[in-house]
């Protein structure tokens, strides 16, 4: 939580995003408990988002009405892109944050690492290799799209590699919580740290 005039503030972004695709209301809390309420239309995509939400400790609200008669891309990459921008409404001008973050989650026979900088510089490196198309009813390459509109539209710099692993369902899931992990970490308040954690005085 951010300090303001000797009381607590909560950081929270809200944001509505409607075009001819997608209608989406979206608000999340960086200093919650992990709740959340989901209803995506995509099953297996409101399991790993409550499944984040869990394991950043944010609160999250998440309603979209999406042509999922189509497909899911715009439904998941939309969604994307409204939290990208939540959370970057939430974390301000970053100050006293700790920046960086690097989390390994296994699930299994599944290991996931997540390198996470929130930058303001959006950056996205997507290293694994899914064996099947699907997990369930989910485009496996579905995942890549929403990691990396999330990182776009909040303005970080996300690595997501895995290291080693063979159930696609493991590894979408794994990749899920270690960018909770991460993000936790990394928008954690250090109270050592004074104003931005950056030389330039900025993030």
């Amino acid at each position: 939580m951010k300090v303001e005039r000797g009381k607590y503030v909560a950081r929270e972004g809200a944001v509505t995003r409607t075009t001819s695709e997608t209608d989406i209301r979206l608000s999340v809390v960086l200093d919650g408990s992990g709740t959340s309420e989901i209803e995506t239309g995509v099953g297996f995509f409101d399991h790993m988002l409550t499944l984040f939400a869990k394991h950043a400790m944010v609160d999250l609200r998440l309603f979209c009405k999406g042509d999922t008669y189509v497909d899911a891309h715009h439904t998941v990459e939309d969604c994307g892109i409204a939290l990208g921008e939540a959370i970057k409404a939430a974390l301000g001008d970053k100050s006293g944050i700790r920046r960086y973050a690097t989390k390994f989650v296994p699930m299994d026979e599944t290991l996931v690492m997540a390198n996470l900088d929130i930058s303001g510089r959006p950056y996205f490196v997507y290293n694994m290799e899914l064996r099947q198309n699907k997990a369930g009813d989910f485009d496996a390459e579905l995942c890549e799209e929403f990691f990396r509109a999330v990182a776009v539209n909040a303005g970080l710099t996300l690595h997501l590699n895995l290291q080693y692993g063979k159930n696609t369902h493991h590894i979408i899931e794994a990749a899920f919580k270690a960018f909770g992990q991460a993000l936790r970490r990394a928008a954690a308040v250090d109270p050592q740290i004074k104003g931005v954690f950056s030389t330039k005085g900025v993030l």
